[in-house]
């Protein structure tokens, strides 16, 4: 542990006041700060009760307090935690004190967890499932970013990497001991053992993204004016988000609202309805909005007139309720929005729509950084494939294990870093 670095402190617990309000320390001088409140020395990673005083020797708060010195510890550096009382005066006393000792200051956004990589004790691809963690919201977005925080994603590089270096091996000793760049002096399953590797790979670049899970699927419900859109929108997000009117054209912008149904995370977005006679300005560029949300929807849902949908649109048949109500002969739902007649089925089939292109639960997503450097690896692999050349062959491995060591963090900018740690709130 380096004895010039800062000893941090921040609440950890979530903004107060609270039942508990939970105080981390970590750093060279955590030991020395909990003596300095605590007045002794205390017990290494056994809870003790202890009063806490400030330089004055006044009584902040009795706590329950822990001592973990380094480096088997959370950040791999000396750790205290103080579990205070969590009312703001006590937890702001508590920290004014912490401020006072010598060497110690607050902690940035994201300070705690970046020291737990700079110390190795975990590595790049398991602090961004921890941000993804803290930023989940439904189940399969928790699920998914368990299976990064213990460490599936970096468990599988490291497979790959200890595979690729042993094909590094192999074109090494063909080098020292052949007079000729001949491939056929390769063992017989080098080849072989490449493909076995760039289809593992293959297999994960397919694999449906982290950002579908946080950003959730677009689902688009267009038609023509009064076709039932925005009453059926607020019927599948539960709120009068739009504002429903028998007048035309009461929708004139998109409207957006994030929720998630049994777990699935979707946008639903609410159009203006579509008619090429408008000559309100305003509503046509409403009309061009809606458009172009097609282009970017992961469904459409049609209710206008039966054919008449964007390609692949679900013919929906809304307003089964209303005594002008046409069926339509492919409608994959009539639903009724105002009396709740078909919904459950159109949620439970918008459900499967989901879980389909979502990862699956327990399963360990890629985010768009992880993928680019595994695609990196596997062109790389290819390219190593159809090379003849032994040292251009170990060139390509080389540039294989590169971008399985940035992908897990072995090398890596300090912006990306920054952007990566900015993530996360302050005493985490």
């Amino acid at each position: 542990m380096n004895a010039d670095l800062p000893t941090i402190f921040a609440i950890s617990s979530g903004a107060p006041p609270a039942a508990i309000g939970v105080i981390r320390v970590s750093g060279p001088k955590a030991g020395l700060a909990l003596c300095a409140l605590t007045g002794r020395d205390l017990e290494p990673r056994r809870a003790s009760l202890a009063k806490l005083r400030d330089n004055s020797g006044e009584v902040l708060d009795e706590a329950l307090v822990l001592w973990f010195p380094g480096p088997k510890t959370a950040t791999g550096e000396d750790l205290a935690e103080l579990h205070c009382h969590g009312g703001r005066a006590v937890l702001a006393a508590v920290c004014e004190a912490l401020g006072a000792i010598d060497g110690l200051r607050p902690a940035q956004e994201g300070e705690f967890t970046r020291r737990a990589f700079a110390n190795g004790q975990i590595d790049l691809a398991q602090a961004e499932g921890l941000a993804d963690l803290l930023e989940a919201e439904t189940e399969l977005q928790r699920a998914a970013a368990m299976r990064s925080v213990s460490g599936a994603i970096s468990d599988k590089v490291e497979g790959w990497r200890e595979r690729v270096l042993q094909l590094s091996a192999q074109i090494e000793a063909a080098l020292d001991f052949s007079d000729e760049d001949d491939v056929s002096e390769l063992p017989p399953t080098f080849v072989e053992s490449i493909d076995e590797l760039a289809a593992s790979i293959e297999d994960w670049l397919t694999r449906p993204r982290s950002e579908r899970l946080k950003d959730g699927l677009r689902i688009v419900l267009a038609g023509p004016p009064n076709s039932g859109k925005s009453t059926l929108f607020n019927a599948l997000v539960e709120s009068e988000a739009a504002i429903t009117s028998p007048i035309a054209g009461t929708t004139r912008d998109v409207i957006e609202r994030s929720v998630a149904i049994k777990g699935v995370p979707f946008v639903f977005i609410d159009t203006a309805g579509l008619r090429s006679d408008s000559a309100d300005e305003i509503e046509a560029i409403g009309i061009a909005r809606a458009n172009d949300e097609f282009e970017r929807a992961d469904c459409v849902l049609w209710l206008g007139k039966e054919g008449e949908g964007p390609p692949d649109a679900w013919e929906i048949a809304a307003r089964a309720d209303c005594t002008d109500f046409v069926a339509k002969p492919s409608a994959l739902h009539s639903v009724s929005a105002t009396t709740g007649a078909g919904l459950t089925g159109l949620k439970d089939a918008l459900v499967a729509f989901g879980r389909a292109r979502l990862p699956k639960p327990g399963d360990a997503a890629l985010n768009a950084r992880q993928r680019d450097r595994l695609n990196e690896a596997y062109e790389a692999l290819v390219s190593a494939k159809s090379q003849t050349d032994f040292l251009l062959i170990g060139e390509d491995l080389r540039s294989v294990r590169l971008a399985f060591d940035r992908l897990i963090g072995r090398t890596s900018t300090e912006d990306m870093l920054d952007a990566l740690f900015g993530r996360f709130c302050i005493g985490k």
